[in-house]
């Protein structure tokens, strides 16, 4: 039997200590007679090919994010090629440069640990990925590799201020430079379990200060509890994210309603104030019911089209929420405007209040 795995990622800003976390963890794990793995990325991805997706676009700023975005996806392919069967370590056969530092901390660590500290099974071997992984969208690509070998996952965040981040970045070899720090912590996403259903399995260390043994420990139960429930592969469960995705555009279309509903009670109110003659108000109330009924469905539509294909992935009801009903303001304000009622004759707390 090939030997059982975890995929275990390490995130957080540059010098939140993860580096650090990784080498203890390891010294940790290889003293409970476990095979460890260490994928750095700083040390895999050259630093030419380095692009924190800088907001500037521009022809040269979009090619070093197409560059460094294969880059990620070769670390994740020889993760793939190792994971097919760990106790088989053959080179990695991706692109060049990174499957050759690839191959190098293979040939590097110790990862089996050594036959007489080995029981009759075949040892756990824990792999820990040290990045960033800012978004939530990089880490799940890791899941889905776990899920598709049938191993185990988990993260671990570390939790660090900037400031912190900052003046340890300073005494780094190679120190990243503040502006990328500052602009990675405006956009890290941390694991959350209450949005997605795929981080449960996820623990948050406070790295301010050196990491405690009662620290050590956490992770490695939670290291032995993924080694000891290996994620399902993938199914084909079509059904289950059709009746998935079809939940959340009602919770959509049910949010929009009621805010729509506050936005056409405004119009009204704003018709009234105007001492438009009664057929006037009653033309108006049809227009606006009828746009409401119209705008809803097409916004089901829309969101069903738009929905990821993983039924696990965040979708934030709120945001859709919010530029939807952007949309129907206009359309309520053209409507106001068809039946030259002022639409900007609203109060301010008419005009917030949805």
């Amino acid at each position: 039997m090939p030997a059982p795995v975890c995929l275990c990622v390490l995130c957080g800003l540059p010098a939140s200590g993860k580096s650090s976390l990784a080498q203890v963890a390891s010294a940790q794990i290889r003293k409970q007679g476990w095979g460890t793995f260490i994928i750095s990325y700083d040390q895999l991805i050259t630093e030419d090919a380095f692009d924190f997706c800088s907001s500037v676009e521009d022809e040269s700023s979009q090619t070093k994010r197409t560059r460094w975005k294969q880059h990620r996806q070769a670390v994740l392919s020889c993760l793939e090629g190792f994971l097919k069967d760990p106790e088989d370590l053959r080179p990695c056969e991706t692109e060049r440069s990174v499957g050759e530092r690839f191959n190098l901390e293979i040939q590097k660590q110790q990862i089996l640990p050594p036959p007489e500290r080995t029981s009759s099974q075949a040892p756990w071997v824990t792999v820990l990925l040290d990045d960033n992984f800012y978004y939530q969208s990089m880490r799940y690509e890791v899941y889905q590799l776990a899920r598709k070998y049938s191993v185990g996952f988990c993260q671990v965040f570390l939790h660090c201020p900037v400031d912190v981040c900052l003046s340890r970045n300073q005494d780094r070899g190679q120190p990243v430079s503040d502006e990328v720090i500052v602009e990675m912590s405006k956009r890290m996403e941390p694991p959350n379990a209450v949005k997605n259903q795929w981080e449960q399995s996820s623990l948050t260390l406070n790295s301010t200060s050196n990491l405690t043994d009662i620290n050590i420990q956490n992770l490695l139960q939670l290291m032995t509890l993924a080694l000891e429930n290996p994620l399902s592969p993938v199914q084909d469960d079509s059904e289950q994210r059709d009746a998935d995705r079809e939940r959340c555009a009602s919770s959509v279309v049910h949010q929009a309603d009621q805010a729509c509903r506050r936005l056409v009670s405004q119009a009204m109110v704003t018709a009234r104030e105007s001492k438009v003659p009664p057929e006037v108000l009653r033309a108006l109330a049809k227009d606006l019911s009828e746009q409401k009924s119209v705008f809803l469905e097409d916004l089901r539509r829309h969101v069903l089209r738009q929905l990821p294909g993983w039924e696990r992935e965040t979708v934030d009801v709120e945001r859709v929420v919010d530029r939807a009903l952007n949309v129907f303001q206009q359309q309520t304000d053209s409507v106001l405007q068809r039946h030259s009622i002022n639409a900007g004759a609203r109060s301010d707390s008419q005009k917030y209040s949805a």
